[in-house]
């Protein structure tokens, strides 16, 4: 047991994420939205689209960005397309495919004022909604910090390696996409800890599918089973074994 152990965990500000996002923030002593990084111009991103399950299957669900403009921008620079009404459609598309679940009447009212949030910066858009719903589901709130907040610099893995380092961490808590990107011997050569998630996927009843759908949005797993359902999830799991 490692008292002193510092976990830093880093992610983009999702949109309205999955639950092994909200997996990664109880297991983590800090946990960095990082905005400060390049917004991809071309492709999708999980900034500013998620899955829900519609019509029975796996779905995605996007916010609209300005794509207009020229060169490149981090991802605390995009701008939401507010010109068109995607926030009522999303909220359509939710009140058609889960209007029968259990929990929908204890969800959707606090899934409507994050929908609703008026600002046109997506980040600011995500960082709110993912400060509610882990506050929703008994997570710790105050270990969020903004990245851009930290005036870090370095590419890749010498970001991920400074930002905790500028935290005091002493060790880096990867999620189970990082191992394309990220260059491992890079922590040990600086003496950080690395630490991987390895997520394993609750299964619970879901309303309106005929078998399991994994990886959707947190959305979906509040529905079925409700903020204390969602809450038991991670009841085991608010920090990394010591």
């Amino acid at each position: 047991m490692n008292m002193n152990r510092k976990v830093v965990a880093i992610h983009q500000p999702n949109f309205f994420p999955w639950l092994g996002y909200f997996d990664k923030i109880a297991r983590s002593d800090v946990f960095i939205l990082m905005d400060n990084v390049q917004f991809p111009k071309k492709g999708g991103t999980w900034s500013n689209r998620v899955q829900l399950a519609v019509n029975g299957k796996a779905s995605w669900v996007t916010m609209p960005i300005v794509r207009s403009f020229h060169g490149n921008r981090n991802i605390n620079e995009i701008q939401i397309d507010n010109a068109t009404s995607w926030r009522e459609n999303l909220l359509k598309t939710v009140q058609n495919n889960y209007g029968r679940a259990p929990f929908f009447k204890q969800v959707f009212p606090l899934f409507t004022d994050l929908v609703n949030n008026p600002t046109d910066r997506l980040a600011e858009y995500n960082k709110a909604a993912i400060n509610v719903l882990a506050k929703a589901v008994g997570l710790d709130i105050s270990k969020l910090v903004i990245g851009s907040t930290l005036k870090v610099e370095g590419a890749a893995t010498d970001l991920l390696i400074n930002m905790t380092r500028a935290l005091g961490g002493t060790a880096y808590l990867a999620g189970g996409g990082a191992g394309g990107y990220q260059e491992d011997k890079k922590f040990v050569t600086a003496g950080i800890e690395l630490i991987y998630q390895n997520f394993v996927h609750p299964t619970y009843p879901q309303c309106n599918t005929a078998e399991f759908i994994s990886g959707l949005s947190i959305i979906d797993a509040l529905m079925n089973v409700g903020f204390d359902g969602v809450k038991a999830m991670f009841a085991g799991d608010t920090s990394t074994s010591r």
